[in-house]
């Protein structure tokens, strides 16, 4: 997953660190007999007439887009928004579309901005942690926000700071007990956190890992063992492309490597947005659509094996536009009672 496109040079190391990773996966697999082979030959990835007459123009538009977007985003490097609906039945988990109700922004001040939601009910409220990143400091930090009386979300107050910078607040209960597992690769880290007083007191339980760009870590507990999904940065290189897979007998670990990690490597299907969904007797993963920018899509994608011998979904099933939600795509998406959340890049 390409974060910047339109460089060369980047692109170029990105691309290396990620056929490192590709080879590392496919003889992993190989060894395990677990390689499966592609059935019809992909198609060219780059269109006859040279690579420079079709190059020039996108870098030529590239360049126009972000020139217009630094004039409508004015001193904002980078803007991002979390947007919610209450809804009763059906929501885009499972029409796959972003219609129905509107969704409603979560207002900020133009001082910060807003990304990866999660909602927790509790206690009959409804509580949304969020990365909130001031840009005076370029570094997130995790908030919350509660839901009123009158159906609209409060301006959310910061509940969690760490010298680095903290993201994707996956919150849960477990055991009687409010966790959280945020992301924190920018400190080689991996922390449970556990709310001493919920929601604004969260303290250091347990280290669950060290020496790891771990991102997006996504957990699940499944007969009798628990889970984490992420995308992994091995070296250089996009921290967005490539899978990895830890489990543990509890949550507090000691937790091990899959066999087959890296298990994917995959610019439209590895990195997690969101927590797993149940529908019927499955579970469902969103997953970020990278393949044409970072945040760009979301896909859903069908967990068909999780065990210490392999770890199997099914081709991701992108969620569609629609006029509930004005953007090109959505890149997180959680739900909890009524509440529906969601967020992409302004």
């Amino acid at each position: 997953m390409l974060g910047d496109r339109l460089w060369l040079s980047r692109s170029c190391n990105d691309l290396l660190a990620g056929a490192i990773s590709l080879v590392m996966q496919s003889v992993t697999r190989y060894s395990a007999g677990e390689l499966v082979p592609i059935a019809d030959s992909p198609a060219p990835l780059l269109k006859t007439g040279g690579f420079v007459r079709h190059y020039l123009p996108f870098f030529c538009r590239g360049l126009v887009d972000r020139a217009a977007q630094k004039i409508r985003l004015g001193r904002r490097p980078f803007y991002w928004q979390v947007a919610y609906r209450l809804i009763d039945g059906p929501g885009v988990a499972e029409t796959g579309q972003l219609d129905g109700t509107p969704f409603t922004v979560l207002a900020d001040d133009g001082q910060r901005f807003y990304a990866d939601p999660f909602v927790l009910e509790r206690d009959g409220r409804h509580y949304l942690f969020v990365e909130e990143f001031p840009y005076a400091t370029g570094r997130g930090v995790i908030s919350v926000a509660e839901l009123g009386d009158d159906g609209r979300f409060s301006v959310p107050r910061v509940v969690l700071e760490e010298p680095h910078h903290l993201s994707y607040p996956q919150v849960f209960a477990h055991a009687g007990e409010t966790f959280m597992i945020p992301e924190s690769g920018a400190a080689r880290e991996l922390v449970l956190y556990r709310a001493a007083q919920f929601p604004d007191r969260w303290v250091r339980d347990t280290v669950l890992m060290t020496d790891k760009d771990f991102n997006d870590a996504t957990l699940l507990e499944s007969d009798g063992r628990f889970w984490l999904l992420g995308t992994e940065r091995f070296g250089y290189g996009s921290a967005s492309d490539t899978m990895t897979v830890y489990s543990a007998p509890s949550l507090r670990g000691p937790w091990v490597a899959h066999a087959l990690n890296p298990i994917a490597v995959d610019h439209s299907a590895t990195r997690p947005g969101g927590a797993f969904i149940r529908q019927g007797d499955g579970l469902v993963l969103p997953v970020q659509n990278g393949s044409r920018a970072y945040g760009g899509g979301l896909g859903l994608m069908r967990l068909d094996r999780l065990d210490d011998f392999d770890v199997r979904f099914a081709p991701p099933r992108p969620i569609g536009a629609g006029p509930a939600w004005a953007r090109t795509g959505i890149h997180t998406l959680n739900r909890a009672g009524r509440v529906e959340v969601v967020d992409s890049a302004g």
